[in-house]
């Protein structure tokens, strides 16, 4: 049944897509409005993007609607970590169970698919290079730049979904309203994306359904597969010191630094210097805000209400299930639009608070912990014990990655509390034979069971 509330989807990103689905799905038509031009018909990528990590919590809210076999055709399942150290030797950290994986989509190519999918409903219009200017959140009264023509004009529909980003201007409207709180903070870091190649035959070069790590404790660079045989490298690195984006400023200092510390993927990068000294750097910001709705005419979903930094994989993932969490709550509630609003920033902002604190966490496991022997052993230890304790024990990573029932923040309570253990079990633990070890059994048992 086609309901009459004038909905406008603000940001024609991966979520504002999705969500415009779903929106749809429940019998409201719904305005799209995306800052950038139609990136079908336009290359708007500049060098940065970052591959995406799309798991389980994703996975669900695509199947929910429908689309999951769409978007495997563009997605490649990486089944493991392969971190390369300075001399080019490898190792292998599994990201679960037998069979469990991530998937490498590009951000570019899972926008277009859910575009095609949104622009084939009848109840969905797609407006593009329309630039939110400013919300009168007292009458939500829009006005919006159309940056093809230079024409300003108003638009003024009952409800607002603000899905345009980390620097949303929706929320910025926001900001400006009595008791909104804000918190915005940097990590030191910045990103460059660079590019390995597909090799002479179209296939790819490195281990296909891995993520490569080369892990340098305070930076550290990471590689994900295309579907073209190519991997995008991101390269984690500081904006300051030395070594940093501030001291690679020639050439030369770049592709001597390259050949010491990643010389095995540096001999695979034909265009290194022309892709790291034209491309851009990204900054890496966490934003947490609240309140997330105002007066049930206004919603903020996505990074709009709550970006990570992107260590656990989880940023696209999380904005995902936010369309979830709001499909069941439609579904529940109707057109009650202050009653979905207000249960869905309550629940929703412990759990993002969550994954945004295990996200700054991970990029130090990432940089630094994943080529430490002592922490490989631990992981292989805490594979035993989810072998033996099925029931009472799960890690963290599984938790967040392959448990979508299973809210952020109790993953983060339950990890954290799993920690502890681990630090005391490790003390008695040399080699995975220590595994056996009768006072290790002991301590097992006296608190998982």
């Amino acid at each position: 049944m086609e309901k009459t509330s004038h909905l406008s989807v603000m940001g024609g990103g991966l979520v504002g897509c999705l969500l415009s689905l779903y929106l749809s799905k429940q019998g409201y038509k719904v305005d799209v409005y995306e800052r950038r031009p139609d990136l079908r018909r336009h290359d708007i990528g500049g060098g940065r993007s970052i591959n995406l990590a799309l798991s389980d919590r994703g996975w669900r809210a695509l199947e929910t609607i429908g689309i999951s076999e769409e978007i495997k055709k563009v997605a490649i399942p990486l089944y493991r970590r392969v971190m390369h150290d300075k001399n080019g030797n490898l190792s292998f950290q599994p990201y679960g169970q037998e069979g469990q994986a991530i998937y490498s989509v590009s951000r570019g190519g899972l926008n277009e698919v859910l575009l095609d999918l949104a622009e084939a409903q009848p109840s969905i219009s797609l407006h593009f290079q329309q630039q939110v200017l400013e919300v009168e959140v007292n009458s939500n009264k829009v006005t919006l730049l159309d940056t093809n023509t230079q024409q300003e004009h108003q638009i003024q529909p009952d409800v607002i979904f603000a899905a345009d980003g980390a620097f949303s201007m929706v929320r910025l409207s926001l900001q400006k309203t009595e008791r909104f709180n804000y918190e915005q903070s940097y990590l030191d870091y910045g990103y460059k994306e660079l590019t390995i190649p597909p090799a002479a035959d179209g296939g790819w070069q490195l281990e296909k359904n891995a993520l490569h790590i080369w892990p340098r404790g305070q930076y550290m660079m990471i590689a994900l597969p295309n579907m073209d045989g190519s991997f995008t490298c991101t390269m984690f690195f500081p904006y300051a010191g030395n070594p940093s984006f501030e001291s690679l400023q020639t050439a030369e200092d770049l592709e001597r630094f390259f050949g010491e510390v990643f010389p095995d993927a540096a001999a695979l990068m034909p265009d290194l210097a022309q892709e790291f000294f034209e491309n851009p750097i990204g900054t890496l910001v966490t934003i947490k805000c609240f309140p997330w709705s105002h007066a049930g005419k206004i919603l903020l979903v996505g990074d709009a209400a709550h970006a990570i930094v992107p260590f656990y994989g989880q940023g696209m993932n999380a904005g995902f299930e936010d369309c979830t969490v709001l499909r069941n709550l439609l579904e529940q509630h109707q057109d009650d639009w202050e009653t979905i609003f207000k249960t869905f920033q309550d629940v929703r902002k412990p759990n993002t608070d969550a994954i945004a604190d295990l996200a700054v966490y991970n990029f130090i496991e990432m940089r630094d912990k994943v080529a430490d022997p002592r922490f490989l052993l631990q992981k292989k230890v805490e594979a035993k014990i989810t072998a033996q304790y099925p029931d009472s024990w799960l890690p963290l990573y599984s938790m967040v990655t392959f448990s979508p029932d299973l809210p952020y923040a109790e993953a983060l309570a339950n990890g954290q509390r799993q920690e502890k253990i681990m630090n005391a079990l490790m003390a008695h633990i040399e080699t995975e034979e220590d595994y056996d070890k009768p006072e290790v059994q002991q301590y097992l048992q006296a608190h998982l069971t």
